[in-house]
């Protein structure tokens, strides 16, 4: 009997085999790819490894102009990039020939299974598909992938259709219409520009456009606070808040002045807070993003390697809930080896309760440690691993009870307030060191009292429009609006930065990306549509729960991405002038000193972005560009040049580096001649017409002159 498991990625495979059997052999194929053997009485048990997709779709026929007739393939053939990938795939191929038995124990979750299910079926044969057993596990010890292996399931083949049509709707719409929009630019102009549109991607770019445009078309609106300082320590704030009445406002503040304040009433109240919820990975994302600054990606990419060590449970869940199942106690023992978990481990109550969140999953549980320490992890992992551990610590623990003190005030009959606020039982709180306690001293304070009015102010502001998204409120948003999925949705939005549509950690849009969004919305809406995305989201859940199938929802996005196809086929011309014009906009970095543009340019020999002018090659200016250099919205103090930041940590510097040093060599143009309006060199130009010349200075001087007009001017200036 030979039995062939086939796991998602090297570490979890050795962690299954290590627990399968003390008498496991780690070898080599091919002196590249690990896989380890089992020999027990009449059995023998092959692990391999996958390294995430093996396989990627492909056109049938790639030289077609549209691709819906697709197969899947190895990847090293597509992607000359993932030619590591091929040893695995023939490993596979090889180990699976005399097997009898195969066993899928890649994730649990739709990609998962399609990874491990495309493995078996096209590496180990056709036949494989009708022979396979599942394996269930949301953490990679001992105890549970023991369980799985004894009590294996079948294979959810509505999880793999369901994943498989999510690859192919992803190509229909990513491929085919990223293709279409660059073909556009090539027969309007002529150019070859990179553009990327997708299902998901187009509809979260649109998102932020929206808030993009709220933020431009914001009118800011003055307002007064009118606030009184009391015993030098008090600030009291009027009971109107923001007032948008000048008038009203000088009356408060001229009725207040030389005036004491008499407590009107004073209130004292009582809240509950609840502990938190356990973590999901929107949640853990949101945290990390607010506690540590990690961007979303990072956070999933850390949360799964601390999971395929054993150390955390499955990282891509919706669930806010934990299992009875688990041992909470036994997970507790565990982590009280550590000293500083051990503190706030005992101090729990004895019946265990977790205080659980709405969200369920019905693959994996929330996130939890599993309970075995790690020896080494990196400082980020090391945050991220205490993050859950507290969080999971704190969940079980007691409310925590928060006291505030409203006092009402009379200021010339005029009505103030202030708030003081203190935790008056820590709870929860004592456990989860990333909250922020608040501790205010009460004041002995009764209705009646009189208190000194040290000075009335009078502060001016501006309505602020409305914030911009950052990554952590970003997937927030698409959670909301039912946009992409748990595991997808920081890709999209790295995807989104590489593309260059969107920069900084306060997200804004640049010109290409809104132009983009703008364009797309006048010739072809449904791709910007939520609905249209969420209707397709909706109904690939449909093909998991066998409430649709795999066909009709494939046949339908065909019949959706043909239409998107020919609105854009229709207005080609139109389409392709406007996204390359945007394109053109987006690159300009600043003003050249010869009058033109400074333009962000890339070069195919280093490999590498510069800066150039717009007017080369009659201005030769030049800037190299440190590697992941952003520009800033400053310029330098001293030459006027952008200012761009780059390095780690981040430093901000002129984007010439020679800034305020004789630079004469950098500086190279094309002199020909002498301005007679200003006096200033005349250097030689290219425009739409042709050649001409025209005033160094420009556009403090628009002198400007055809070649043949600067002879008659040079014989002019002889005679």
């Amino acid at each position: 009997m030979h039995e062939i498991i086939i796991c998602e990625k090297p570490k979890a495979a050795e962690k299954i085999a290590q627990a399968i059997s003390p008498n496991v052999k780690k070898r080599k194929y091919n002196k590249k790819v690990s896989y380890w053997e089992i020999e027990e009485e009449n059995k023998k048990i092959t692990v391999l490894s996958a390294v995430g997709h093996l396989y990627s779709l492909t056109p049938v026929n790639p030289k077609s102009k549209v691709f819906f007739d697709l197969e899947w393939a190895p990847l090293y053939e597509i992607d000359k990039t993932k030619k590591y990938t091929r040893d695995y795939v023939y490993a596979i191929k090889k180990f699976s020939k005399d097997a009898d038995k195969f066993i899928h124990a890649c994730d649990y979750d739709i990609e998962g299974t399609l990874i491990g299910y495309n493995a078996l079926k096209y590496a180990c044969g056709q036949n494989t598909t009708a022979n396979i057993s599942r394996m269930k596990f949301s953490t990679l010890t001992k105890t549970d992938i023991l369980d799985a292996y004894n009590n294996m399931i079948d294979l959810d083949l509505h999880q793999v259709e369901s994943g498989s049509a999510r690859h192919v709707l992803d190509f229909y719409f990513g491929v085919n219409i990223s293709k279409s929009l660059m073909h556009s630019v090539r027969t309007a102009k002529k150019r070859f520009l990179k553009l990327s549109a997708g299902r998901v991607q187009t509809p979260t770019l649109s998102i932020l456009v929206d808030r993009e445009k709220q933020i431009k078309k914001f009118i800011p609106k003055p307002y007064w606070l009118i606030k009184a300082l009391l015993n030098g320590e008090i600030i009291a704030d009027h009971e109107d808040g923001k007032i948008f009445d000048k008038k009203r406002a000088e009356e408060i503040f001229d009725k207040c002045q030389n005036q004491n304040a008499l407590v009107d009433e004073v209130k004292k109240t009582e809240t509950i807070r609840k502990p938190p919820v356990p973590f999901n990975l929107g949640g853990l994302q949101s945290e990390a993003y607010g506690v540590f600054g990690f961007s979303p990606k990072k956070t999933q990419m850390i949360a799964q390697n601390l999971y395929t060590g054993g150390f955390t449970s499955y990282p891509r869940t919706s669930s806010q809930k934990l299992p009875k199942s688990l041992e909470y106690k036994k997970i507790f023992m565990q982590l009280s080896k550590n000293a500083e978990f051990k503190k706030h481990i005992q101090d729990l109550p004895s019946e265990l309760k977790p205080n659980e969140g709405k969200k369920k999953d019905a693959a994996h549980p929330a996130i939890h440690p599993t309970g075995v320490l790690p020896d080494k992890l990196s400082k980020d992992e090391l945050k991220i691993y205490e993050l859950i551990v507290y969080r999971f610590i704190s969940v079980f623990c007691e409310n925590s009870k928060l006291e505030s003190v409203k006092t009402d005030l009379l200021i010339a009959d005029e009505k103030f307030n202030f708030k003081r606020k203190r935790v008056s039982y820590l709870g929860w709180l004592a456990h989860y060191p990333f909250k922020k306690i608040e501790n205010e001293n009460f004041l002995d304070i009764k209705k009646g009292d009189i208190i000194k009015v040290e000075k009335i102010c009078s502060e001016q502001k501006e309505t602020k429009p409305p914030a911009r998204y950052n990554e952590a409120s970003l997937i927030k948003e698409l959670e909301k609006r039912e946009l992409g999925t748990k595991a997808t949705r920081a890709d999209i939005i790295a995807k989104l930065y590489d593309r260059k549509y969107i920069s900084g950690k306060k997200i804004e849009v640049n010109q290409l990306g809104e132009n983009l969004i703008d364009t797309l919305k006048e010739y072809c809406e449904d791709l910007t549509s939520e609905d249209l995305t969420r209707d397709f989201e909706k109904r690939l859940e449909g093909i998991s729960n066998d409430k649709t199938t795999q066909e009709a929802v494939v046949n339908d996005a065909e019949k959706e991405v043909k239409a998107i196809l020919g609105d854009i086929n229709k207005n080609e011309a139109d389409i392709g002038d406007k996204l390359y014009d945007a394109y053109q906009q987006s690159r300009i970095v600043g003003e050249c000193s010869c009058g033109g543009n400074l333009v962000m340019k890339y070069s195919p020999r280093n490999k590498s972005h510069f800066v150039g002018c717009s007017n080369y090659p009659e201005c030769e200016i030049t800037y190299s560009l440190p590697k992941g250099a952003t520009f800033l919205k400053k310029t330098c103090p001293k030459c006027g040049l952008p200012i761009i930041s780059f390095g780690k940590p981040r430093q901000h510097a002129c984007l010439d580096p020679n800034c305020g040093k004789d630079n004469t060599k950098r500086h190279v143009v094309k002199v020909v001649g002498v301005c007679p309006d200003c006096g200033k060199d005349l250097v030689k130009r290219s425009g739409r017409y042709g050649d001409f010349v025209g005033c160094k200075s420009f556009p403090k001087c628009r002198f400007t002159c055809s070649l043949e007009e600067l002879k008659d001017l040079e014989s002019k200036s002889k005679k």
